[in-house]
């Protein structure tokens, strides 16, 4: 609308029934907008929410692991490792040694090194093998970011959420197409006995 007197552009908020919001104070001169103010803190609010669900915080998950560590135990704690990375949360996988155990930590970097090398795909080593005490340490940072794995399980679970729609839907049609010859026979019957 241009340039227009403060009392002018109140009296056309009136008239539209809107608010007149002032949108750049600090601009010479101001700059304000009609519009339903209400309407928009409600959508701004529903922006903020959606961006705070988007958001999330990385957590750092840790997996212990002893050196002499049986094949079997060592898959599985190499699922939770994977677990964790696919959900996108960084991982500190540390192996503790016992008595003489310490005085072979190039076991202790072999076995890490395995690991590294086996989830390669997930995740990308952070900080390489370093001896802290007692305990050998590596962390695992994810390739995909954390809100990039909740969209993926959100958009998965919405996946399932809708076939499992679409299998009662069509169940729904096959227990309505059973029932519909039943109840033609039904009325031809007491057609017949009219």
């Amino acid at each position: 609308m241009g340039i227009v007197a403060i009392r002018k552009a109140l009296d056309l908020a009136r008239e539209a029934d809107l608010d007149l919001v002032e949108v750049a104070p600090q601009a010479k001169p101001p700059v304000a907008k009609l519009m339903d103010y209400g309407k928009f803190k409600y959508e701004s609010a529903q922006k903020a929410r959606e961006a705070r669900k988007n958001q999330a915080n990385m957590a750092l998950k840790e997996i212990r692991f002893r050196l002499k560590i049986d094949e079997h135990d060592y898959e599985t704690k190499k699922g939770h490792v994977t677990r964790f990375l696919a959900g996108g949360d960084k991982v500190k996988v540390m192996i503790m040694f016992r008595g003489r155990e310490q005085s072979r930590p190039e076991m202790g970097m072999r076995l890490l090194n395995k690991l590294a090398e086996e989830i390669s795909d997930l995740g990308t080593v952070e900080s390489s093998p370093r001896v802290d005490g007692r305990n050998m340490v590596m962390v695992i940072a994810p390739v995909k970011s954390k809100a990039d794995a909740k969209a993926e399980q959100r958009q998965a679970s919405g996946q399932a959420k809708g076939s499992r729609a679409e299998v009662k839907s069509r169940r729904e049609r096959q227990a309505q197409a059973k029932a519909e010859p039943a109840a033609r026979e039904g009325a031809g019957d007491a057609e017949a006995e009219a």
